[in-house]
């Protein structure tokens, strides 16, 4: 807009529009004023009037001093409790340092957002109940020390578990961060890596409205919060899937954004202003915003402000200066802030730099989050993000308050360790005689305070955080007879992702647990064969199908529903992996187990969500990952960043997660079964499930009598091929068992070798046995000594084993093989475009290769003459000058 068109040529005319919209708030509210602005907008969008292109309002609070409801509770209680959970919170994190371990420890974040979580442990946190499982709250991670302080004046920790704080091998400390892992009835949901907690809170709250809308749980009136940093939301996975929640409608879903102006080396936006970015961007997704910006100190100044320069200039300043003003003094502030008008200058002049200095920002103002935090809670049909200004270690004077190293300080000398007692008044508890002692501080029983904040609790349900660390319910589960069809030879050639599927419809039909199951498919249903699902559970949608689909003639049409069971997540791993989460800890956050099947392209799976999938085992999360059109040599035709070949050693280094490579459909069946039994069964064991499913058709045959324990453990006999010259054995999974296959054919036809082939369901099972094993014997030389399952299943014959992953998913056995002739083949290198045929010969994996590996490892113990493998090699017509694949 130019600047001839911004000067105003009819006063009158503005002054009347202005005076309407007046009358509106004042008669009708802010509702009805806001619907009407949103018609002239429209009009005049349609009209070709240049609308404007920001979406942010003034640099003060959203809701207005008339506006904001009383305060229910005791202003001077409460402060009084905060003050000595605040002391509480530097003292854990002080007496540890004193230890000299090197632990770290974050005292700063805490004392910015004290104000927070106390009016919210006061008056809005609910606990779970035997009725409902209570409000679900992600804290920020670097503020433990501050629930932890909490905790301990209710009574639910103990001094020695603070004084262990950071120490946590004997098992009596307390971890650094929210870890469920660790504290299995205490921390609801682990919310370190940064970004982990945003992301996961909004399909945490879309899961409570996909149970309530299928009928299985009344979620109404369960809430989701999320305190997270300013600094966090640079992450991706804290800003990605905002426009979701939005459109979704989780009006349970409230996030408490702490704009302390830090992140840990310096300012978030120290030239611009990072809340009136975030409002901005929340807006645009279609937030509910409320900016809690000023305590109510600066009230008074506002309302004495008549010529608007105090609004200039609280708009015109930026971050890096406002973090400079609470880093100085009120002298400082005098100057350099309300000295640059003389308007704002004279609006303080009969105030003194004490007072000025001790003007809040809203964040540390109780009745300010409190009106927030109950608007959120009224606003129907959309999210509500509150963007609270605070100081960077409040109240830690010049150790930190405002500084750039706020985020790291651990340790203070005593004069500042003096100056907190005196901020947060605590003379009358901690004598000076004490303070080198750096006390915890309790309430004495029966006093007002000890009083009031276990009757606020009792109020809420409860104290909180509380995790249910197993279900209450029994389930009824399916034993493997129930698969029987999938435990037969199948008819035609079927891939192990149909074998899946075909499992799958087992499960939903089951009268014990089908209600139970939840299908999460990121865009890729057709791909999988799983469009049948559509028309037989419907796709969630909380909106209903408000079109007729296009494909709604044929059998499996696009079906949308409000009590759908599939969660249909679109091209978006993040959020999927989310959406599992949440289903996979259901039986935790709400008493109600619920089985998660989250189905992927497998290169796509922890290659993707690696940190979410670490997020799951410290969760305890219990479900199904299925990581389809899996290999390195499977998916033909798709190339390098769709072939996947290094899942599986990406599973296996989170330590609960249980990864197989079936081959077979029967195999599918058996470990889904025992997966089920595992995690939902008696035991109710805190694993989780990785299988790679391949998209390739060949023959099923039907489960070897007795396979079932080799199956579960690991490896098991296939087949015997026989050969009157030598024996040898062969190991396989997934679909490269079928060039194994093949090969054990050749060398029994055409070389009179025998062979024992194994199918290896997991060598990342087996290696985890065969080290448990080994650590047992070592530390147990006395006791009668264990074998390894693989070297009980295997002899000394020489071994090869070949599969669709790189070579070192098959190595990690090597010490447990009894053989001293073990060779492993696999895919190392980058996948490429190609036939399955050539990309094995490639990938030096096919039938050709496992003979010529195999005749190799013969002749080394002279059981067959060099020359039976030159002319092998030449018989497979294998190139020996080829590049290596790995370099290729």
């Amino acid at each position: 807009m130019s600047e001839v068109n911004k000067i105003d040529v009819d006063a009158l005319e503005t002054q009347e529009w202005l005076q309407a919209l007046e009358s509106v708030v004042r008669e009708e509210g802010v509702e009805r004023a806001q619907f009407l602005l949103e018609q002239v907008l429209e009009q005049a969008r349609l009209d070709g009037v240049d609308m404007p292109t920001g979406t942010t309002t003034n640099y003060v609070n959203t809701i207005p001093v008339d506006q904001e409801p009383a305060y229910p509770g005791d202003v001077n209680v409460e402060r009084r409790i905060r003050s000595i959970i605040r002391w509480n919170a530097i003292m854990i994190v002080l007496r540890a340092s004193k230890k000299d371990l090197d632990l770290g420890g974050h005292m700063a974040s805490y004392q910015s957002s004290a104000a927070f979580y106390e009016v919210c442990f006061n008056h809005f946190f609910k606990a779970p109940n035997d009725v409902d499982g209570g409000d679900l709250v992600y804290y920020q991670g670097h503020i433990s020390p501050g629930i932890y302080a909490r905790a301990f004046v209710e009574g639910r920790l103990t001094a020695e578990q603070l004084d262990n704080f950071r120490q946590e091998v004997d098992g009596k400390g307390l971890p650094s961060y929210p870890h469920p892992k660790l504290m299995p009835e205490f921390w609801q949901f682990p919310t370190v890596s940064m970004g982990l907690g945003p992301i996961a809170s909004i399909y945490q709250a879309r899961f409570l409205k996909y149970l309530d809308g299928r009928g299985l749980k009344d979620t109404k009136n369960q809430r989701v919060y999320a305190f997270l940093g300013d600094g966090e939301m640079d992450e991706p996975e804290s800003r990605g899937a905002i426009s979701f929640a939005a459109r979704e409608k989780l009006d349970n879903l409230c996030y408490l954004i702490n704009c302390n102006l830090q992140r840990l080396d310096g300012p978030v936006m120290g030239n611009g202003k990072i809340i009136q970015e975030l409002e901005g961007l929340f807006k645009g997704a279609g937030w509910n915003v409320i900016k809690v910006v000023w305590g109510s100190g600066w009230d008074i100044l506002l309302a004495k402000d008549t010529t608007g320069k105090l609004l200039q200039l609280m708009n015109e300043t930026i971050d890096g200066d406002y973090q400079t003003y609470k880093a100085k003094d009120g002298a400082y502030v005098r100057e350099h802030f309300f000295g640059r008008y003389p308007e704002t200058a004279a609006l303080v002049a009969d105030m003194t730099d004490e007072e000025i200095f001790a003007l809040k920002r809203g964040g540390h103002e109780p009745s300010k989050l409190y009106a927030a935090f109950k608007k959120a809670e009224e606003t129907k049909d959309r999210p509500t993000v509150i963007l609270a200004k605070t100081v960077k270690g409040y109240g830690m004077g010049e150790a930190a308050e405002g500084k750039n190293i706020a985020h790291q300080v651990k340790k203070m000398d005593m004069t500042h360790v003096a100056h907190l007692r005196s901020r947060l008044g605590l003379q009358d508890l901690v004598s000076d005689d004490q303070l080198a002692d750096l006390p915890y501080l309790t309430l004495e029983e029966g006093s007002e305070e000890y009083k009031y904040l276990h009757a606020r609790r009792e109020a809420l349900q409860g104290y909180t955080p509380k995790r249910i660390a197993k279900f209450s319910e029994k389930l009824i589960l399916p034993e493997v007879e129930a698969f029987k069809p999938l435990l037969e030879e199948q008819k035609r050639d079927i891939s192990t992702t149909m074998g899946f599927v075909r499992a799958l419809n087992v499960l939903l039909k089951d009268k014990g647990i089908g209600k139970n199951i939840v299908p999460i498919i990121a865009d890729e249903a057709r791909t999988f064969g799983m469009e049948g699902l559509f028309r037989q559970i419907g796709i969630y949608n909380p909106h209903g199908q408000n079109y007729t689909p296009q494909d709604r003639d044929i059998v499996s049409y696009y079906k949308e529903a409000t009590s759908g069971q599939v969660l249909q997540e679109g091209i978006n791993e993040l959020g999927a992996m989310s959406s599992w989460v949440a289903a996979a800890t259901s039986y935790s956050t709400n008493d109600l187990p619920m089985i998660p099947f989250y189905i992927y392209y497998s290169m796509f799976g922890f290659q993707r969500v690696g940190d979410m999938a670490w997020m799951a085992g410290d969760q305890q999360a219990r479900g199904f990952l299925l990581g389809a059109t899996a290999g390195r040599t499977t998916l033909n035709g798709e190339g390098l960043q769709h072939e996947d070949g290094h899942s599986h050693i990406l599973a296996n280094t989170v330590p609960n997660c249980i990864s197989y490579d079936p081959t077979y459909a029967y195999e599918v069946a058996v470990i889904m079964q025992d997966g089920i039994r595992r995690m939902y069964g008696e035991d109710q064991e805190n694993v989780f499930y990785y299988l790679t499913l391949m998209n390739e058709n060949y023959h099923q045959p039907a489960m070897p009598e007795g396979a079932e324990e080799g199956i579960r453990k690991g490896i098991y006999k296939l087949e015997t091929v026989a050969g009157d010259k030598a024996k040898v054995q062969l190991l396989s999974s997934g679909t490269i068992m079928i060039e194994v296959r093949k090969a054990a054919q050749i060398l029994s036809e055409e070389y009179g070798i025998g062979s024992d082939v194994f199918s290896v369901t997991s060598f990342n099972e087996l290696t985890r046995d065969g080290q448990d094993v080994e650590r047992f014997n070592m530390l147990n030389p006395d006791a009668e000594q264990k074998t390894a399952y693989i070297t009980e299943a295997l002899s000394d014959a020489v071994t090869v084993a070949a599969t669709d992953y790189m070579k070192n998913y098959a190595e990690q056995v090597r010490s447990f093989v009894p053989s001293s002739n073990y060779k492993v083949l696999g895919t190392d290198g980058f996948g490429r475009s190609d036939s399955r045929e050539n990309l094995r010969r490639h990938f030096e994996v096919n039938a050709g290769y496992v003979v010529v590996a195999t005749l190799s490892e013969l002749a080394k113990r002279g059981e067959v003459e060099k020359s039976v493998v030159a002319e092998a090699i030449k018989k497979f017509d294998i190139d020996t000058n080829k590049v290596n694949p790995l370099y290729a």
